[in-house]
């Protein structure tokens, strides 16, 4: 078995180095980065100072928010205009997969409209050329299953979950009249990457339940090289849509996917629409800081019931040094913890809650410190922690819970702060990060992520319609989908337009991602009464006939 596979490894992301000689032990991830496989034998889950924190992928989950009910939803209509319907624009999806059979990701003819699909989880299959596993199904194969009584016969690719479906649906869905539906670029093809599960060891190293479905940084990043290699093959223009993310890491964009995004912005004919997560309404983000005298904070986090492990990160600002003291609700505290290279493993005994502590001396390069707090067992209630200053200076720090589905919303902090709640990977610098918008009403939607960066990066860059947008849900159904995963989506088609005015109809040649990104918040609609740049709208809100109007001037 491949050790990317291989459940008695760890996957460590590191930097390439001149001469980088690959053997079973290493995977190629792209120009920067490569996998490293260890052994879990030789790692001690309570110590992750074995292996740096900033090497290990960051878990992320799907943004969606689907509703299977309702359908033939008429309160909103993407644009009529004939000129521009995604034509010769390859869109890339990375998630859950796609439901190949569904009717909106067929022709006329009922072949399929989609190029292929990478499904990371099916080993049954032919690996595609370059990658080490999983199983590529071409349009060619997926026209000879349709054909056929029994399709998963040959392509057994599924989604279960039904977000890639929905998301790829919304943004090239085939027009259905009786369904009152279409995609925004109905005549775009597709792309799509089933990511496979994070391994379950990357899982226990963050306390992550079993059964909570999530993916890893690294298993993303192959697919983004992926989609590329393919559209370049084709020597034809990509959208990648990403809705996914992850409430891990320093929220800065200085992670090796960030680092890879931020270059693909920069290449030829290539957009990237990045969703900037539904956590803003979830109080899983607290700010905290002591700017006088004495130099110490107090925070409390309420522990649902249901949520039997889970982990907490601390991102204090360099160069703070900082010691933390933990209270359970039953009044059993740790002492001082101070930064050092030591794994502190705490046994509460009355409640029999089991914590392991790092508080991280130092982060490499300029990566911040950080304090990883992982719960195992907590009891229920409310928890309190005093973060101190080891020196008599202010500090300030940001304290984020896991995302999505890791947790469940009966966990919580107290005095939460909805500011600086974007998802990786869209607080990446050059990328287009999409928040979402009631446009019905023209309100912000509640759960949209919000920014800026922990490094205040201006992001999210624009805001895009995100309520009950119509789009297919797998088993031939039609629904409406909602949140930042519908925002991002609706981007990414106006960003295939931008790219089929562009390439296609040789407009502008070689038009990138960072351009289009501009050109996007250039044409926003933007209220007089409101400035702009923002933490919650970015440049304003996503207009596509303003995009029209101006690339039909032109």
């Amino acid at each position: 078995m491949e050790k990317v596979l291989d459940n008695n490894y760890y996957d460590l992301i590191v930097e390439n180095t001149i001469g980088q000689v690959y053997n079973e032990d290493v995977t190629p991830l792209n120009e920067t980065h490569h996998i490293l496989h260890v052994s879990t034998s030789k790692i001690n889950i309570c110590d992750p100072s074995q292996i740096p924190y900033y090497s290990l992928p960051e878990l992320y989950t799907p943004i969606a928010i689907i509703d299977r009910d309702k359908a033939n939803n008429e309160s909103f209509q993407f644009h009529s205009e004939p000129a521009f319907h995604g034509k010769d624009i390859i869109i890339g999806i990375l998630g859950t997969g796609i439901d190949y059979q569904h009717p909106a990701f067929l022709n006329n003819d009922k072949t399929t409209r989609i190029i292929s699909i990478w499904d990371q989880s099916e080993q049954s299959g032919t690996i595609p050329e370059g990658f080490t596993f999983g199983s590529e199904y071409t349009r060619e194969t997926i026209n000879q299953a349709l054909s056929l009584k029994d399709p998963l016969s040959i392509v057994p690719s599924i989604d279960t979950n039904g977000q890639g479906t929905a998301i790829a649906g919304m943004i090239a869905g085939s027009p259905n009249p009786n369904q009152s539906f279409s995609g925004i670029v109905p005549e775009s093809e597709l792309l799509i990457v089933k990511l496979k599960e994070a391994k379950q060891n990357l899982k226990q190293l963050f306390f992550v339940p079993d059964d909570s479905l999530c993916f890893q940084e690294t298993d993303l990043i192959l697919g983004i090289r992926y989609l590329i290699t393919v559209s370049q093959n084709l020597n034809r223009p990509l959208v990648i849509c990403i809705a996914l993310g992850s409430n891990q890491g320093g929220h800065d964009g200085i992670s090796a996917i960030s680092i890879y995004l931020n270059g693909i912005a920069e290449l030829p004919n290539i957009g990237v629409s990045i969703a900037s997560g539904d956590e803003g309404d979830k109080e899983r983000h607290y700010f905290g800081y002591a700017y006088s005298e004495p130099y110490y904070h107090d925070f409390q986090l309420n522990v649902g019931g249901s949520d039997k492990s889970f982990s907490m990160e601390i991102w204090p600002y360099a160069p703070s040094n900082l010691s933390i003291e933990i209270e359970s609700p039953l009044g059993e505290s740790t002492n001082s913890i101070y930064p050092s290279f030591a794994c502190n493993e705490f046994t509460f005994e009355q409640s029999q809650s089991i914590l392991f502590v790092n508080n991280f001396v130092f982060q490499s390069g300029s990566r911040n410190p950080l304090i990883l707090i992982r719960f195992k067992n907590p009891y229920p209630g409310t928890w309190h922690f005093r973060i101190l200053g080891v020196e008599t200076t202010p500090f300030s720090f940001h304290t984020w819970l896991p995302s999505g589905n890791l947790i469940t919303n009966e966990t919580f902090f107290f005095d939460a702060d909805p500011d600086t709640t974007i998802t990786a990977p869209g607080n990446t610098v050059d990328p287009l990060t999409v928040t979402a918008y009631n446009q019905i009403n023209n309100s912000i939607l509640t759960e949209s992520g919000r920014g800026y960066t922990r490094l205040r990066v201006i992001k999210p860059d624009i805001a895009a319609p995100g309520y009950q947008i119509p789009c297919a849900v797998p088993e031939d159904q039609y629904g409406v989908i909602s949140g930042t995963g519908a925002a991002v989506g609706y981007a990414a088609g106006a960003m295939a337009i931008a790219l089929e005015w562009a390439s296609v109809k040789i407009n502008y040649i070689n038009l990138n991602g960072n351009q289009i990104r501009g050109l996007l918040t250039f044409n926003a609609l933007r209220d007089p009464n409101v400035t702009y740049p923002n933490n919650i709208w970015g440049y304003g809100r996503l207009d596509i006939q303003n995009l029209l109007n101006m690339l039909l001037s032109s």
